[in-house]
């Protein structure tokens, strides 16, 4: 069964065939809400609302660690996370779809693995490449036979927020090598890696990031709800195109 955990822009699935929805209790708190099962094109998805369904959760108050648990205990046999980003190189400009395939992480102070108890070994996973191939395989396959153009590839900054960064600081992500930045990939991609989830991403460039473009002096958020209404609906057309393959 397929997890989609959508952010910003995304807090349901209006082509869900809706089943029920499931409180989870889970070993590391509340999830950000209940988990609504139903199908996309008769294929069985679960999905969640990673900042509540009332975009009440801050990206750095996200319980990432009971989100991943609850969909683990669902039985899902991989996730696609759908979340607005902001466009550092030039080419990515708002309403692109993005399925990026690597992570730089400046996040702190988040639950960042399920393995913290002093009574167990120290647990290393391999994260040499942060999302699983054959998802985003399936991801750029399906925006191709639905006529949307995705990107292949570009390097996820992940931002601690809520605030947006300055000019100066998306300077700095861009020198690093980063092509876009968000603030949720982190620890979500990592926790899903140790429960041996396959994991990847839909990121929707919301606007340029600061200092760029059309955002040189300030981020029109008017701007973001138009682009992000917009290009919602396109990656609902990707999401019922990779469950109808």
């Amino acid at each position: 069964m397929l997890a989609i955990i959508g952010g910003s822009g995304l807090t349901q699935l209006a082509t869900l065939d809706l089943i029920r929805r499931e409180v989870v209790r889970t070993p590391y708190g509340e999830p950000s809400g209940a988990l609504t099962f139903g199908k996309l094109c008769e294929k069985p998805v679960v999905f969640l609302a990673r900042h509540g369904y009332g975009h009440t959760i801050a990206p750095h108050r996200v319980n990432y660690q009971a989100n991943l648990w609850a969909l683990h205990n669902a039985k899902v046999d991989a996730i696609i996370s759908v979340a607005s980003v902001g466009g550092i190189r030039a080419d990515l400009c708002p309403g692109t779809l993005v399925v990026p395939d690597q992570i730089i992480d400046y996040t702190w102070g988040r639950k960042s693995t399920f393995h913290e108890s002093s009574d167990e070994p120290v647990v290393h996973i391999d994260f040499t490449e942060p999302y699983d191939d054959g998802i985003r395989q399936r991801i750029l396959r399906a925006g191709a036979a639905a006529g949307e153009k995705v990107f292949d590839g570009g390097v996820y900054a992940a931002t601690q927020g809520p605030r947006l960064e300055t000019a100066a600081e998306i300077n700095r992500l861009e020198r690093d090598g980063a092509d876009v930045v968000g603030m949720t990939g982190m620890p979500e991609a990592a926790l899903a890696r140790e429960l041996g989830i396959p994991y990847a991403a839909i990121n929707v460039v919301a606007n340029y990031a600061a200092g760029r473009a059309n955002s040189t002096n300030r981020i029109c958020f008017d701007e973001i709800d138009l682009v992000l209404r917009e290009a919602m609906g396109r990656v609902r057309k990707v999401l019922d195109h990779i469950c109808e393959a």
